[in-house]
């Protein structure tokens, strides 16, 4: 009965071996119910006088191992603490000074065997101070043995750098070159890994982003800027009368209809999960009926969707919102926030006056984006009125399409070298898009005084003369058509503004064009209150055809577009604002629908959300009923802001740890793949 017992038990171990988590040890022991006596019984049934002899060697020599370990990791749990940073050093230290400083070892240069030289790296590793030590200090044979980069800490006693003025430099230098340390003792905190190559010249992988941050200052000082501006748009919020308060709302909400694709977090009860916030708009709604006037927070925020340079699957945005509030008011609270961060942070002045502002509709007409960059011109036209039929047919099958133009001006005023740029542009794989565009690719033609009708002969004369009128080219200058549906304005940008964008950084970088310099805050305002619904984005749900273009909660402008709900939805304007700055959309908001009964009407009279849907929204419209005041709100793209500030390209540059294109963190390996005891546990299963 015993030896059955100890074969179970045994069985059990092994079991349980195989297992290599939490979750699959749990679920198995609690299948098992092994006792702690039974597993007592296996492991004294493995032992034999053999493996008890190996056993015994193998331990003799890892407790040698791990004492060794130990006796190294002792003297980094008790060191000295540092009595001065490197500024204060450099502020205040006097020669013959005893001093103890933590920081990061350079690389060792020895003299001879009796003298090295070494600098040491302050902990935030922006400046550095010369160690000086000899044979005759204790610590020199300490010192010798230690890696470059390994962190310390030293103590030694300051002296005046030979050959030095003696002056103390601006302690924003990197070098300390007034001052240097004779070295007295030395605390080795860690070893550096002599497998790490690190040089000024190492690239390291994703998979290393501790090493990709400690060996690239800009990615260090890009984090401490995020932190400062963090700091900065606290105080300006804060000031303001009444102030805004910073709460915290919940990470694990529900998943409900607002707009975008969401993360599932599974629970262990069947059937049940949490839905990460694709932003705290309901929350920070519901603060808005608790009594609460002014909030904000740095929230973070989770979207499921396709990524691009500047989008993160999860990502950071502040977000705020105003009680008995306006949009206008909104707008001109984050006008405040930003002119502060850009004069504390970037000592610029921005205006005083309200930034410009375009409509939805100017902007698309315009600027074919509704984020546009306004800095370099090349604004689109409308030319289709005074096209011959010939050539409007030679551009595009459409039937009664809208015909625009821009003119992209040409510094070197040569046309050669201008349909040079152009063939291989759009010969380029970045062309490819535009010439495979269905409503037909554009319509490409260099303006050339030495040509007849300067290079416009499929105009005709009548055409060619009104489109010298309109865009004024040059010699060189070149003229771009693209056709597209006579229908409304949809989605974020049209073709020939995609077009307009990627030829003007295109010129930049072949040097047609210098890049635009400065900062160029616009609000986009007055975008339609719905749009078609579109196959790519889940949307609200409805049957109706129609989407909420900001969210379901957005309001109507005015009480002429209140009229338009059940007549016509689609031509209902939002009072829905998107801060721009250089063709980077930085934040949208929008005065918030505070009525219960209207805003059931927009999720079942307009939308048409099955009540199941609606259902979902039941605590907001609870909380809306109790006397909701009039409100108002934005998120500003926290990333992005200082991925703007600093002139990143990538949000990631300015992230601590981002996710990759494929939405991946590189360095921890997540996404994971789940075991199926861990699916089992949450009550899933794969499909195939």
């Amino acid at each position: 009965m015993l030896a059955a017992a100890v074969r179970r038990s045994s069985l059990g171990l092994q079991a349980v071996s195989r297992r290599n988590t939490y979750i699959e040890i749990s679920n198995l022991v609690h299948r098992r119910q092994l006792t702690g006596e039974q597993l007592r019984l296996s492991i004294c049934q493995r032992s034999s006088p053999f493996h008890s002899t190996a056993f015994s060697r193998e331990q003799h020599q890892d407790n040698e191992r791990v004492t060794s370990v130990l006796e190294q990791y002792k003297s980094s749990v008790e060191f000295p603490s540092a009595t001065h940073s490197f500024e204060h050093l450099l502020r205040s230290a006097n020669a013959g000074d005893a001093v103890v400083l933590h920081g990061y070892l350079g690389p060792r240069a020895d003299l001879s065997k009796k003298l090295s030289f070494v600098r040491l790296t302050d902990p935030t590793m922006r400046q550095n101070i010369q160690i000086i030590s000899s044979a005759k200090d204790g610590a020199h044979n300490k010192l010798k043995s230690l890696s470059a980069n390994s962190p310390v800490a030293i103590r030694g006693t300051v002296q005046a750098k030979k050959g030095s003025t003696g002056e103390r430099e601006n302690p924003d230098v990197e070098k300390i070159d007034s001052l240097e340390i004779k070295l007295a003792d030395i605390w080795p905190l860690n070893d550096f890994s002599k497998d790490i190559i690190m040089t000024p010249e190492t690239v390291f992988s994703a998979e290393q982003r501790y090493l990709q941050l400690r060996s690239d200052r800009s990615l260090r000082e890009a984090l401490r800027f995020r932190s400062e501006a963090r700091r900065v748009s606290r105080e300006e919020l804060e000031k303001c009368s009444p102030p805004f308060v910073e709460i915290e709302t919940p990470l694990l909400f529900k998943s409900t209809p607002e707009g975008a694709r969401e993360f599932l977090v599974p629970t262990r009860r069947k059937g049940l999960a949490y839905a990460l916030p694709q932003s705290p708009q309901q929350y920070k709604q519901i603060l808005m009926a608790s009594g609460i006037p002014r909030y904000y927070q740095f929230a973070r925020c989770f979207r499921d969707e396709d990524l691009r340079a500047d989008r993160q699957p999860e990502f950071t945005q502040l977000d705020l919102e105003m009680s008995f509030a306006t949009g206008e008011d909104v707008m001109k609270t984050l006008e405040n926030v930003i002119r502060k961060l850009w004069f504390t942070l970037l000592g610029e002045t921005l205006t005083h006056q309200p930034f410009q502002r375009l409509s939805y509709q100017e902007a698309m007409g315009r600027f074919g984006s509704d984020k546009p960059d306004t800095r370099f011109g090349m604004e689109i036209v409308r030319v289709d009125y005074m096209l011959p039929q010939d050539l409007i047919q030679k551009i595009t099958p459409i039937t009664n399409p809208i015909v625009e133009a821009f003119k992209l001006s040409s510094e070197e005023n040569d046309p050669a070298q201008t349909l040079d740029f152009i063939t291989r542009f759009l010969d380029s794989p970045a062309g490819t898009e535009f010439n495979q565009n269905p409503d037909g690719g554009p319509g490409i033609f260099v303006y050339d005084a030495k040509r007849p009708l300067c290079g416009l002969m499929p105009f005709g004369f009548e055409a060619a003369e009104r489109v010298e009128e309109l865009l004024e080219p040059d010699h060189g200058d070149l003229i771009v058509l693209q056709a597209r549906k006579n229908a409304p304005f949809a989605g974020g940008s049209t073709p020939l503004g995609d077009l307009r964008k990627a030829l003007h950084w295109e010129a930049v970088k072949s040097g047609i064009k210098e890049a635009p310099g400065g900062f160029d805050f616009l609000w986009v305002v007055d975008f339609p209150l719905f749009s078609p619904t579109n196959e790519n984005e889940p949307g609200q749900g409805g049957a109706a055809g129609l989407a909420s273009t900001h969210h379901p909660f957005t309001a109507p402008k005015s009480a002429a577009d209140v009229d338009l709900l059940l007549t016509d939805p689609a031509a209902a304007v939002a009072d829905h604002y998107d801060l721009v700055v250089n063709g980077v959309e930085l934040g949208g908001g929008s005065r918030r629908i505070h009525d219960a009964r209207v805003q059931e009407i927009v999720f079942k009279d307009i939308l048409q959300m099955p009540d199941s849907r609606v259902s979902e929204f039941s605590h907001l419209l609870e909380a809306l009923k109790a006397g909701c005041p009039p409100h108002a709100g934005i998120a500003l793209g926290f990333d992005r802001l200082i991925a703007v500030m600093l002139g990143k390209e990538s949000v990631r540059d300015v992230i601590a740890f981002p996710k990759t294109g494929k939405g991946e963190d590189a360095m921890v390996s997540s996404p994971g793949k789940m075991s199926e005891e861990a699916l089992a546990t949450y009550h899933l299963h794969l499909r195939d």
